[in-house]
């Protein structure tokens, strides 16, 4: 064992037995190296991802090639989930000198931790015009041992142009109805209106621009909006995107038309597209965008609840395909023989049509992805649905994909948010009841009030690294939510304490921009700093949208201010690359709304009109809205202050800027103020 055997990450442990002799991110690693006069070699990756396994197992499983990179570097194992930070740093660094990034990343740095050379996955072997990994050792450490001095100049020159790099603030403030516009537009002419979603292959899902489409729609009444939204939405949760008999989304499609994913299963993507098709069903009455949020909440809690309550953080896209073989998406994909091993020959017939399973395969070795390319009710609904409890039941036989079981905050606030509301608007308490444990477990285990917040735990333990910027952000954003469908004041302090630490730790006082890191976090090369949206919301437009609700639900104008001055970079971004900061878009909806605020209060909670007043109020599609609830006079929430009832019974005020209208009694009333 090296040593990785102490650490919290999966992914790290699952190297802890390489004949590498791997660090762990630490000072003491670049200690060695400058005692030993050795670069380092930095490799990057993640426990679901494809081709990092596929190089540990080429090259760093491999005796000769560990015994190579033992006697002339210090080789560094990060997980990106674990250490965002400093996968962001060099990952700038690897996209501005090749034109491209990825992982598993490889990147060789000097001993102050500069780098110098850079690449992703590199085979065992010279391969379609890329050099073997012993290559490009052998290449890295002849430089380093005879042009030294060229080697520590050029990493020189890297972290100084790195440290030049500054994004847009936006000076001119929050954007407004012109700039959203102009957003609109620009994605119009990006958007697939075949297949829906924007761009050509790989194809990811849209989760933070769909948000915003829904938000503009609501506001302006913009059908085209909402088209893009329900056509996006429609052909993913068709597509082989889709698990189309467990539930949940993998992370991509490999293809333009949502047929063929990347297998690994993201805790943050099904976070965010449940609560997509949930606020899609809420604008629309969609029963598939209800049913695909369900079976997705479902899937998060059956497959990622861990022991202590919290969401792990994915399920691999590899695994056994029962002859031994490690094979990507050897647990999804169906023959028509293995359906007829199932099923029967007549039934396997209707399940093939049903589920587009072909002779000739959609995937590899003709196999396919099921999909529903049939319209929904053409087939007697309860044998489709007897077939699909069969074939879930033949597959729980197969061996299942790893599961990287570490709780990452930011993501856990994701999906207590999607939890929350989808409980809420369906009469699921026990979703509720899920949301409420996972922020039980991450006010238990990773909240400090003077420290901040634990970026990752597992097993229990929470682990050494600090929160980013996501973290505070996410979890805010989940006890948000949390407390507007629970009614208890509790979350919305729980939110006020980790958005303290963003205002202090995080913002620039000058500018009012936004750092992925604490002012006393490590110091890297450079103090990473990105405003764009990846796979889940940047840390920078989730801050502005934590910001603004926690403003509205307490009148604090600090709160607010912080959430226009970040927006500025909105407005640079905005029309010209929606795309990326679908996120940002969203919250300046919600700024142009208002927010509203609303206030619902009862003689008790239990009260049957009270109920009926708070569900109106929490399936209100103006976008961004807050809802507090409680009986007159409580001190769990702001907005509660000073609203008696009406007639002595349930009421209702609706509220901009602490400017409320007319109460109402009437649920009806209140839909209609809510846009509803």
């Amino acid at each position: 064992m090296n040593r990785l055997a102490d650490v919290t990450s999966p992914y790290l442990l699952q190297h802890a037995d390489n004949p590498v002799d791997w660090w762990p991110w630490t000072p003491e690693a670049f200690e060695e190296a400058r005692r030993r006069g050795v670069p380092v070699l930095l490799s990057v990756g993640y426990s679901a991802c494809h081709w990092c396994h596929v190089m540990a197992h080429e090259s760093f499983e491999d005796q000769d090639t560990a015994d190579y990179l033992n006697e002339h570097f210090v080789s560094v194992k990060v997980d990106r989930e674990e250490r965002p930070d400093v996968d962001a740093v060099y990952m700038e660094a690897v996209q501005a000198a090749t034109g491209q990034g990825g992982w598993p990343m490889t990147v060789f740095l000097t001993p102050e931790a500069e780098p110098f050379y850079f690449g992703t996955y590199f085979p065992p072997e010279p391969r379609h015009g890329m050099p073997s990994f012993r290559q490009v050792l052998q290449g890295v450490q002849q430089a380093w041992e005879t042009r030294r001095d060229e080697v520590t100049e050029v990493a020189g020159k890297i972290v100084r142009d790195l440290a030049q790099r500054e994004f847009e603030h936006g000076g001119a403030g929050a954007p407004g109805g012109e700039e959203l516009g102009q957003a609109l537009l620009a994605l119009t002419r990006e958007y697939d209106p075949q297949r829906g979603g924007f761009g050509g292959a790989p194809k990811f899902p849209p989760s933070m621009v769909i948000e915003f489409l829904l938000r503009h729609h609501a506001r302006t009444g913009s059908e085209g909006a909402l088209q893009m939204a329900r056509d996006t939405c429609e052909r993913m949760a068709r597509g082989g995107l889709y698990d189309q008999l467990g539930g949940g989304f993998a992370r991509y499609s490999v293809d333009r038309d949502w047929v063929v994913p990347h297998f690994e299963k993201m805790l943050y993507d099904n976070a965010l597209l449940c609560r997509v098709y949930a606020h899609l069903w809420r604008a629309t009455g969609s029963e598939q965008a209800r049913r695909i949020a369900l079976e997705t909440a479902d899937f998060m809690v059956r497959e990622l609840r861990t022991e202590q309550g919290g969401f792990a953080s994915a399920l691999d896209a590899d695994s056994d395909d029962g002859t031994g073989r490690h094979v990507e998406g050897a647990y999804y994909v169906w023959t028509p023989e293995q359906l007829r091993e199932v099923l029967g020959a007549e039934d396997a017939e209707l399940a093939a049509q049903y589920f587009g399973v072909t002779e000739e395969g959609t995937f590899e070795e003709g196999a396919s992805v099921l999909q529903l390319p049939l319209s929904e009710g053409v087939h007697d609904a309860a044998r489709v649905d007897g077939i699909r409890r069969r074939l879930l039941q033949a597959r729980a036989e197969r061996p299942a994909p790893g599961r990287d079981d570490k709780v990452v905050a930011a993501w856990n606030g994701l999906a207590v948010a999607a939890l929350a509301e989808t409980g809420a608007y369906f009469d699921r308490p026990d979703l509720v009841e899920a949301a409420l444990g996972a922020a039980d477990l991450l006010v238990r285990l990773h909240m400090d009030e003077h420290a901040g917040l634990a970026r990752t735990s597992r097993n229990g333990r929470a682990g050494a690294n600090a929160g980013v910027l996501e973290d505070y952000a996410d979890v805010a954003e989940g006890f948000l939510a949390l407390a507007s469908v629970t009614c208890e004041g509790v979350w919305l302090d729980f939110a006020g304490l980790l958005l303290d630490h963003v205002l202090t730790r995080f913002t620039d006082p000058d500018t009012g921009a936004l750092h992925d890191t604490a002012v006393d976090a490590e110091q890297l090369i450079r103090r990473p700093q990105d405003p764009t949206d990846n796979a889940a919301p940047s840390g920078w437009t989730a801050a502005a949208g934590a910001l603004l609700g926690y403003a509205a639900h307490t009148g604090s104008a600090p709160h607010r201010t912080a959430a226009e001055r970040a927006l500025g970079v909105v407005t640079a971004l905005g029309p010209r690359v929606p795309r990326f900061i679908g996120w940002g878009l969203a919250v300046a909806e919600a700024l142009l709304d208002g927010p509203r605020e609303v206030a619902v209060v009862g003689p008790s909670l239990t009260d049957e009109r009270t109920r009926t007043l708070h569900r109106t109020a929490l399936l209100a599609t103006a976008p961004g809205a807050v809802v507090a609830c409680g009986t007159p006079g409580g001190d769990e929430f702001p907005l509660l202050a000073d609203r008696p009832l009406v007639d002595g019974g349930a009421t209702a005020y609706v509220c901009r800027d602490f400017t409320c209208d007319a109460p109402t009694t009437d649920p009806e009333r209140l839909r209609a103020a809510l846009g509803g």
